[in-house]
């Protein structure tokens, strides 16, 4: 097959955080005001962007497997490697895998003029990580869905000691407050009724001297805006200004994902975590005390180098202690170039193996058990999609679970739900009031 030429047609698929999603997202919009037609079928598309992730290595391995993939099945694309993968190995995919972009996160903006580039049989190469450009030459966002993103902050200076996202993504950055809420109106205006803040560290946003809790109370003065979420945060930046934005802005959902990795405080201090395992119980008291209803998720890293069977015990025990709603978990994954790589006490496959296993089951028990406890409540729900059965609508609740009803109401409308069964992953409700927009 001829590789296509001057791309007519791309599908974009992204790999990893919802800071990848939104950024894939926006690589999708450049490339349709560039005159090019989205497909869902990637074995069809001219141009293929695969937006990557690099914290861990089979999320790796998986972009080097999609390549192959379309190389067999496809009609020989022309391929973008975009995102934190690009970043981090720069011109040794293309070389490795024989793409014809590689572009960083920082530098997605130039797609159009890298895909000209790759037409005339160049390569297709931008890793530079400019500060805050890419944002003013993105297009604007004229439709969206009723639950958008909003990247408010970029980067990451906490260097934990297993993580390449200061290397992939650079330093922490804050957009200024003015484009930010010029954003958010225009995405409401767009017809979001949710927006989620981003960043690597999104508690980290500032500007001058307001924080996150001051760009929240701003963003609950646009009229149409039914809901705010932010995501992911850091234990060190949960300031008082933010905690006090839970206890005062109703649109502000009850939701929190604060990342503590574990347990113990010897393996905190060995990831450069900065904080404590009672420093971080701290804090969780005081946003349960600005919002009692608050449920929690977190981030949980098993089999960090040295660590022992006492020490994930202890990271047990905060399980049963905080009592999550929902988490993430995962076995550690040496990244090259960062300092646990080369540490000493690298632990056995098997062994974190059982370790995730036992740390999953207690994850997934308190949140069959917080899911259990919603049964009979009323809340809620943006419907965002159809289910699969006739009359069958899907949405969340304010703390982010899955709900499913039989409704005649359509995307976007806000329902009042009875919650009447649980499972372990979604609720079912029945609607009670229609919520005027």
């Amino acid at each position: 097959m001829t590789k296509p030429t001057n791309p007519k047609t791309f599908h974009v698929k992204s790999f990893g955080c919802q800071m990848n999603v939104y950024d894939g997202e926006r690589m999708a919009e450049l490339m349709a005001a560039q005159g090019l037609t989205a497909t869902d079928d990637a074995n069809a598309a001219d141009l293929v962007v695969l937006n990557t992730c690099h914290i861990r290595e089979k999320a790796t391995e998986k972009v080097y497997s999609d390549i192959g993939r379309l190389r067999k099945h496809g009609k020989d694309p022309m391929i973008a490697v975009a995102g934190c993968v690009a970043q981090a190995e720069g011109v040794e995919i293309a070389h490795r895998a024989k793409v014809d972009i590689v572009v960083g996160p920082q530098a997605y903006h130039n797609l159009p003029d890298l895909v000209a580039k790759a037409s005339r049989g160049e390569l297709g190469l931008d890793t530079d990580m400019p500060v805050l450009s890419k944002f003013g030459a993105l297009p604007a966002r004229r439709k969206v869905g009723p639950t958008a993103f909003l990247t408010v902050q970029e980067g990451c200076d906490k260097f934990c000691t297993y993580c390449v996202v200061p290397y992939t993504r650079g330093a922490e950055i804050s957009r200024q407050w003015d484009a930010l809420v010029d954003e958010a109106k225009a995405l409401v205006d767009a017809g979001a009724k949710e927006i989620t803040l981003l960043g690597q560290n999104v508690n980290a946003w500032s500007d001058g001297d307001r924080d996150l809790g001051a760009l929240i109370r701003e963003l609950d003065r646009i009229p149409g805006l039914a809901r705010i979420r932010y995501t992911t945060s850091h234990p060190n930046d949960m300031t008082d200004g933010l905690i006090a934005a839970h206890r005062d802005v109703e649109k502000l959902m009850p939701f929190l994902h604060l990342p503590v990795q574990a347990g113990n405080d010897r393996i905190l201090k060995a990831m450069n975590r900065s904080h404590s395992r009672d420093s971080y119980l701290r804090i969780l008291d005081r946003v349960r005390t600005a919002r009692p209803d608050i449920a929690l998720s977190g981030d949980f890293i098993v089999g960090f180098p040295g660590e022992t069977e006492a020490e994930f015990a202890d990271t047990l025990s905060l399980i049963d202690e905080v009592g999550y709603a929902q988490a993430f978990s995962f076995k550690y994954s040496p990244r090259p170039g960062t300092p646990a790589a080369d540490m000493d006490g690298q632990i056995a496959p098997e062994v974190m193996d059982d370790r995730l296993q036992r740390l999953q089951a207690a994850l997934n028990r308190d949140q069959a058990a917080f899911n259990a406890a919603s049964v009979g409540r009323t809340c809620q729900v943006l419907i965002e999609r159809r289910g699969k059965l006739p009359g069958q609508m899907l949405g969340k609740s304010p703390w982010l679970q899955s709900i499913h009803l039989i409704t005649d109401a359509q995307v976007g409308d806000l329902v009042e739900v009875e919650i009447v069964s649980a499972g372990p992953n979604s609720l079912a409700g029945i609607e009670r009031v229609r919520v005027a927009a």
